[in-house]
């Protein structure tokens, strides 16, 4: 399925009516439901809160999960440039700097070495 070590796939059940989030590494492939995500938080490396999960951007070409939905913390949104003068800004994050989902999501990142990734982008609302 993905030429990665690991990568985010999403499946569609249209008979339930469900879309599921297929995670593989080289040890297992777990399926996990999409809204299941939504609220978790995401951490960094070293244990900074960036954000919580809002939604997820799925490509109908392959149906892959392509970017998780952040909203941003205060933090992070003003340390990544985000930072909207009410609130906190959503980004969209490749699912490629993801690189684990539980009971947190992480990214092997420092919030530093996220502020130099151009790949992270506002996200529509």
């Amino acid at each position: 399925m993905c030429d990665d070590v690991w990568g985010l796939v999403a499946i569609i059940d249209l008979f339930l009516g469900e879309t599921f989030l297929m995670v593989n590494n080289l040890e297992k492939n777990v399926l996990i439901n999409l809204d299941k995500l939504d609220g978790k938080e995401l951490i960094d490396i070293s244990g900074t809160v960036l954000g919580q999960v809002k939604g997820s951007r799925v490509s109908v070409k392959n149906w892959r999960v392509t970017h998780l939905k952040i909203k941003l913390s205060s933090q992070a949104s003003e340390q990544l440039g985000f930072k909207k003068r009410f609130g906190s800004a959503s980004v969209c994050m490749p699912v490629s700097l993801i690189s684990a989902v539980g009971d947190v999501i992480t990214t092997d990142h420092t919030l530093s070495e996220l502020r130099q990734t151009a790949s992270i982008t506002e996200c529509p609302e």
